[in-house]
Formats: C-alpha cells, sequence, structure tokens
C-alpha cells in the first residue's frame, strides 16, 4: 500500500461498478488530482455473463476475468475487503488477504461491493450446492460434470449411476437456464465419447418457484425457451421449490424426489452483507439508498451503483427501481464516475436516466433468445448470433476481447474439449497421499504382537 497527500477516492468493489467507474475517473481527472484506490477480495473482475459458458466449456476462465492491476495501471489495487467505515473520520477499515487490518483515510468513497448468492436455510444446500456467481464455481461445476459422466462409466452399480447422472439447477432466471442449457449442451457432446453413457441416461430438472422461467424476457418467450427446453428432455417444473436435499436427495414442494449428484443453485441474489458496517442508509431489502445522481442519501461524498444500490429508475417512472442487472451497472458506472469527478471540483451531479434496451440469453451452441428495445423478438440462431455480438464487444478490455473471440471462432473447426479436471479441487493430494505414514497390511500387523503373547506364554 502507498501513501499520498492527494484526496483519496476509495471504491470498493473491483466488478462491474467498480472497475468501470475506475476507469472513467482515471481517463476524466487531471495528473495528479486524486489517488484512486480499488480494494476488492479478488484481483480481478468476472464478467458474469459468461460463466454460463465457462461451465459449458465454450469460453475458457481466465478469459472471462480482467485483471485489476492491469485494466487499472494509474490505480492503487488493494487484495482485501472493507470490513467498516467510519464516516466522522472518513476511514476505513481494511482487511487484506493476509496479514492486520489496518486503516486507511479516504475523501471520496464509492461503494460498488456487488450481490451475493439469495440463500434460504434448506436442509443440505449448504454441504450440496453449487453456487454460478464467480468463475471458481463455474468451472468447479464443468470438472464436477465430467467427473459424474465418468463415475457413471465405471461403476456397476445402477443407483450411483442413475444418481451421478441427474443433475437439479433451482431458479429459472438467466443463470440458472443459460446453465442447465450449456452444460446439457456439453453432457450431450462428452456422451459421444463413453461407451455406456449416452443423453438418454442422463435426467436435467429445472425448478423454478414463479410461474415462468426468464420472467425479464415475458410470459411468451419464456414459454418458447421452456417448450424448447422440454424438447431437449429437460424437466421444467414452475410454480415449486426445493424443499430439502439432503445426501443430495432432492425433494421438491410440488412432491417430486430424486437423487442427484448435481445440485446447481441459482434462485436469485441479494445485496452484499457487508453493507450493514458502511454506516450508510439501506433500503427494505438492503440496498444502499441513492438519489438519481448516485450519491448515497445524506452524504455529499458518497456514491454507489449496481446490485448493491436502490438507484431510482428515471426512465420508468416514479417509484421503480433499476434492476440489477450488467446493462444497469455498466451505465450507472460511467455517470457515476462523472459525478465523482464533478462532486471533487464542486460542479453539480447529473441524474442517471437509462432505457433498458433488452435483453439476450444463450441457451446453447446456436440456439438463443432474446428482445430488443422492449418489442424485437429472436429466437434460435439470430439470438444466439446477437447474443454473442453483445456479450463479445462488452467484455472489458481488448485483450479479453480478442481472446473471447478467438475462443469462439477455434470452436468453428475444432471440437469441444471433453477434459474434466476434478483433481484442481484438491491440489495438496497427492503430495499428502505420498508422505503419509505408510499403513502395514493387517495379517503383519497382528503376527508381532502374536509372537510376544506366545513368547510371554512361554
Amino acid at each position: 500500500m502507498s501513501t499520498t497527500e492527494r484526496p483519496r477516492i476509495l471504491i470498493v468493489g473491483g466488478g462491474y461498478v467498480g472497475l468501470y467507474a475506475a476507469m472513467r475517473i482515471l481517463k476524466k481527472m487531471r495528473y495528479g488530482e486524486a489517488t484512486v484506490t480499488v480494494v476488492d477480495p479478488r484481483s480481478y473482475m468476472t464478467y458474469l455473463p459468461f460463466l454460463p459458458e465457462a461451465a459449458g466449456g465454450n469460453v475458457a476462465p481466465r478469459n472471462l476475468v480482467a485483471p485489476l492491476r492491469t485494466a487499472l495501471k494509474n490505480a492503487e489495487v488493494l487484495t482485501g475487503a472493507v470490513t467498516g467505515v467510519d464516516h466522522e473520520r472518513k476511514i476505513a477499515t481494511i482487511q487484506p488477504s493476509a496479514g492486520d487490518s489496518y486503516e486507511l483515510p479516504f475523501d471520496y468513497l464509492v461503494v460498488a461491493t456487488g450481490s451475493v448468492s439469495r440463500t434460504f436455510p434448506i436442509p443440505g444446500l449448504a454441504e450440496h450446492g453449487i453456487g454460478m456467481k464467480t468463475v471458481e464455481e463455474a468451472i468447479a461445476l464443468r470438472n464436477h460434470v465430467m467427473a459424474q459422466l465418468d463415475k457413471a462409466e465405471s461403476t456397476t452399480d445402477e443407483a450411483i449411476r442413475r444418481k451421478a447422472l441427474t443433475f437439479v439447477i433451482i431458479g429459472g432466471g438467466f443463470a440458472g437456464v443459460e446453465t442447465i442449457a450449456e452444460v446439457e449442451d456439453m453432457a450431450r457432446d462428452a456422451a459421444k465419447i463413453y461407451k455406456t453413457v449416452s443423453r438418454d441416461d442422463m435426467r436435467f430438472i429445472v425448478v423454478e418457484a414463479a410461474n415462468r422461467i426468464l420472467p425479464e424476457m415475458g410470459p411468451d418467450l419464456g414459454l418458447w425457451t421452456k417448450e424448447k427446453l422440454e424438447e431437449r428432455n429437460i424437466e421444467v417444473y414452475i410454480e415449486t421449490s426445493m424443499d430439502s436435499c439432503v445426501d443430495g436427495h432432492v425433494v421438491l414442494k410440488n412432491g417430486m424426489e430424486t437423487d442427484a449428484s448435481t445440485i446447481v443453485w441459482t434462485a436469485g441474489v441479494k445485496p452484499n452483507p457487508v453493507l450493514a458496517q458502511f454506516g450508510l442508509p439501506l433500503g427494505p431489502r438492503g440496498h444502499v439508498d441513492t438519489a438519481p445522481s448516485l450519491q448515497v442519501q445524506g452524504f455529499d461524498y458518497v456514491w454507489a451503483a449496481g446490485d448493491n444500490a436502490q438507484v431510482p429508475d428515471l426512465a420508468a417512472g416514479e417509484g421503480a427501481w433499476c434492476p440489477p442487472n450488467a446493462q444497469h451497472a455498466v451505465r450507472q458506472a460511467a455517470v457515476l464516475g462523472d459525478n465523482v469527478i464533478s462532486g471533487m471540483r464542486g460542479f453539480p451531479q447529473q441524474e442517471y436516466k437509462h432505457k433498458n434496451l433488452g435483453a439476450v440469453a444463450g441457451l446453447g451452441l446456436h440456439k438463443g433468445v432474446a428482445i430488443l428495445f422492449g418489442k424485437y423478438k429472436l429466437k434460435g440462431r439470430p439470438a444466439w448470433w446477437f447474443h454473442r455480438l453483445y456479450h463479445g464487444a462488452m467484455v472489458p478490455t481488448f485483450n479479453r476481447k480478442v481472446r473471447v473471440f478467438t475462443d469462439w471462432t477455434l470452436a468453428v473447426f475444432l471440437k469441444r474439449e471433453m477434459v474434466g479436471l476434478s483433481q484442481m479441487e484438491n491440489p495438496y493430494q497427492p503430495i499428502q497421499e505420498v508422505t503419509a505414514p505408510t499403513k502395514r497390511p493387517a495379517v503383519e500387523a497382528a503376527k508381532p504382537a502374536a509372537d510376544k503373547e506366545l513368547a510371554t506364554s512361554k
């Protein structure tokens, strides 16, 4: 950590808002005008829309993350977490990834902690659920699915085989639908290299509490997506939820039960709980309460945006809030960055107003659904192309854009990679096994004891 006498703009979080706001501020401010400090537990920003494609093996994991230190060369990047904020002294408490916590003074504060998975106290979920909020979870899911196919190919126990080939996704929003579509696509291709495992042996299940999947797409596109998934033998259960999954035994509220080795949890998000330690006004669901200018209510030196903020949606009308999606986060970050510069120079703030441009969802290779500007609807391959073009263009940094498009181009000529690296989950296991004391066979261990007993009797 470096020290400086210049005003410090402290940005808490290096996700969409944190990264793009920092880039905007660094671009707009004069040389030496302020120090920009970004604090995040991870040293990179993750492009979340590509997590399903990473789970399906269509995008390499390193190509959907942007290293913060590379993207923000003129900023301080601290790997750690902000655990508290003292507004009276304008001091933030930093807990680094290693070592003791310390205090860091700031003049301006940007809150961009993002969201975390929203969970419920469902028995078995903590032990068996896999989330889809980080690149680590997406790659773990891919490796896990491939390991289940290996397990099914290698066992003669029908119960173990059936459980290994059952995959359950909880949540029918973008994350859940795109994840099951990509994973089913991958598993269908992977089945071609196995002798005793076919797609017909697998069972894929989507569980959604609402009355339709992809609610952001509207009822007709949601219904169309449901029908297309069911044509691929993916079971879709709406208006139901999961009661428990103890030992991998999934019990749904509608009475359906099944054993599943793979349970993916994508049932919504909530603001990062650490916001409760920041001394800021929070809305009823834990979001930071902001004005249309993205300034936090009651604070002229604090701004917030993205998933952790309750931002008025001026384009939708009074009483509406901006939904927690990437489209708003990226655009809010630009306005926020400009407003931080304006606040630092004593200029007026501008309000954030953006009309939703639509939504896109990939449903596996060459399959997708999209709605543009609220009225143009695309299905199938045209929607898939639009999905790739849009997200390929939105990936941060030129380096990552080139790598992503290269991945996609190579996939046209090369077959999908079917290797699952399940041992990555425990890289210390091999050395632990060879350094562990060798256990003597039970028969040999018992022999000295028997000899001793015989000698004593003599």
